[in-house]
């Protein structure tokens, strides 16, 4: 398969997060060019998957995209922010404030219970719990009656439904999701599919959620292909055997 820079089109309103020929290479004895010139427009209000095999930049793209990481080159618009021209504390406000994110590994605090590493980044912004919101959240993810466990009591798919609620706690203009569903059964992962693009409609959120499934990245309404750090394809209002076919033909 040719692979070739794909620019994907603007949208009309103003992107909830915008990617300007963003390039990441890690150094080392030899460097590694995770990101090699994408430029991409995340919608708000729009649920996106990132797809691609192993080693395309997938998890780069999404550290990048959510500040969690800076660009060796290009620029990351988020809302109105450029993060470049951002102090450290500005940029750790600003993700506390616009940014949700639901890390692979969870990242729960292992001395707090459930309920406090759900409340954790309104804690750290110095915001009050709004208690029907949680309570939904608690209700929607299948928490209900573990908030007062510690993350050492529960399984992995607990533990990511925990993250996940986490990272939606704060009403947070864009949502990035690693594997989200990695750790759920197939039943819980589309109950958390579902609330990730309730969320988005209701909230007009912008969700971005990197998979290997097929099934999942069908579920939002655009998926972006990577590969070799560059956006190569992508589907629009896609079908489980379109992306089957698209990833396959990524892999030949």
């Amino acid at each position: 398969m040719d692979i070739h820079t794909t620019t994907l089109p603007r949208t009309t309103t103003q992107p909830a997060v915008r990617l300007v020929d963003v390039h990441k290479t890690y150094a080392g004895a030899t460097p590694v060019a995770a990101l090699r010139g994408v430029t991409l427009d995340l919608g708000r209000g729009t649920v996106t998957a990132i797809m691609g095999q192993s080693g395309s930049g997938k998890s780069t793209l999404l550290n990048v995209a959510a500040g969690l990481d800076q660009p060796t080159r290009g620029r990351v618009v988020i809302g109105d922010q450029d993060t470049a021209g951002l102090s450290p504390d500005r940029l750790t406000r600003l993700r506390r404030e616009q940014v949700g994110f639901v890390f692979q590994s969870y990242n729960l605090i292992g001395h707090l219970d459930v309920r406090a590493n759900i409340e954790l980044p309104l804690v750290l912004g110095g915001r009050s719990t709004d208690e029907a919101w949680l309570a939904e959240l608690v209700g929607s993810l299948g928490l209900t009656g573990l908030t007062g466990r510690l993350p050492g009591e529960l399984s992995g798919g607990q533990a990511q439904r925990v993250a996940i609620a986490r990272a939606l706690v704060t009403r947070p203009t864009v949502v990035f999701a690693d594997e989200p569903t990695g750790a759920l059964d197939s039943r819980t992962g589309a109950q958390v599919l579902e609330l990730l693009r309730d969320t988005a409609r209701r909230l007009d959120q912008t969700v971005v959620l990197v998979t290997h499934d097929s099934v999942v990245a069908a579920a939002a309404e655009r998926v972006v292909l990577l590969a070799d750090g560059l956006v190569v394809d992508e589907l629009l209002a896609p079908t489980v055997e379109q992306v089957t076919a698209r990833m396959l033909g990524l892999g030949r």
